[in-house]
C-alpha cells in the first residue's frame, strides 16, 4: 500500500493567541479571520501580528460582511482594496468566494480578485458548497487559476460529503487542491482522509486542542 503524504492541517483562527497555539499544536497553515459569522476580513494589526508571531503560512479571509456571498458594487470594491492591504501585512494567501444571485460562481468578479491577488495563493471558500453544480464550479475555478477549494462536499459536514469529495478530488486530478472542511475533528479525520484520498483538511481551532488531537489522529495513516 503506497504511503500517503503527511496530512496537511489548516487551522481557522481569529486572534494572535489562537494562531500561536494552533501552530504549536501542529497546524501547517493558518486561515486568519476577523470576528463575525463565518469569519470576516481581519484587521491590518491582527494580520501583521500573526505573521510576525508565527512561522507557518497565513491566509487571510476576504469577506466584507456576514451573510450571503453576493456583493454589491461597494462591497466588491472593498474586497479589491483589501487585497494589497493584506499582502502588505504579510499574508501569503487570500480566501474568498463570490456568487451570482442564482448561486453560481460570479466568474468575472472572481477573475478580478485572482488578478488583484497575483503572487498570493488563492482559495475559494465554502461559498463553493452553495453552487448548484459542483463539477461545473470546480472547472471554473481551475480555469480561473484558483489554487485551492475549501469544501464539505456540499453536505452539512464533511463526513456526509465523502462521496462528492472523492469525486471532486478525482476530477481535480492535481489541477487544483481540495481542502476538506466542515465538522472535521480528531474522531473522524483519519476516516475522512482514507475514504476520500484527500490529505488536506481544515478545522476551526479557537481551541488549539482540536489541532493537537487531529495531528495525533492522522499519524496512524502514514
Amino acid at each position: 500500500m503506497p504511503t500517503l503524504p503527511r496530512p496537511f492541517i489548516e487551522a481557522y483562527v481569529e486572534t494572535v493567541a489562537q494562531a500561536a497555539a494552533a501552530e504549536r499544536a501542529g497546524a501547517d497553515r493558518l486561515e486568519l479571520c476577523g470576528p463575525g459569522e463565518g469569519g470576516l476580513t481581519p484587521s491590518d494589526a491582527t494580520v501583521a501580528a500573526v505573521v510576525q508571531g508565527t512561522d507557518v503560512p497565513v491566509h487571510a479571509m476576504l469577506r466584507p460582511r456576514a451573510g450571503d456571498f453576493t456583493y454589491d458594487a461597494d462591497e466588491f470594491a472593498q474586497m479589491l482594496r483589501d487585497i494589497p492591504r493584506l499582502r502588505a501585512c504579510g499574508a501569503t494567501g487570500v480566501v474568498f468566494g463570490v456568487l451570482q444571485l442564482d448561486r453560481r460562481l460570479d466568474v468575472e468578479r472572481m477573475r478580478a480578485l485572482v488578478t488583484a491577488a497575483e503572487g498570493l495563493r488563492t482559495v475559494c471558500h465554502r461559498a463553493f458548497d452553495l453552487t448548484p453544480d459542483p463539477d461545473e464550479a470546480l472547472e471554473q475555478l481551475v480555469t480561473l487559476g484558483i489554487h485551492e477549494v475549501l469544501t464539505s462536499g456540499q453536505a452539512a459536514d464533511a463526513s456526509a460529503g465523502v462521496p462528492v469529495l472523492r469525486r471532486l478530488h478525482a476530477r481535480a486530478d492535481g489541477r487544483i487542491d481540495v481542502l476538506i472542511g466542515g465538522g472535521v475533528r480528531a474522531h473522524n479525520v483519519a476516516r475522512i482522509i482514507a475514504q476520500t484520498g484527500v490529505p488536506r483538511v481544515h478545522a476551526r481551532a479557537v481551541d488549539a486542542g482540536v489541532i493537537a488531537e487531529m495531528r495525533a489522529a492522522v499519524q496512524r495513516l502514514r
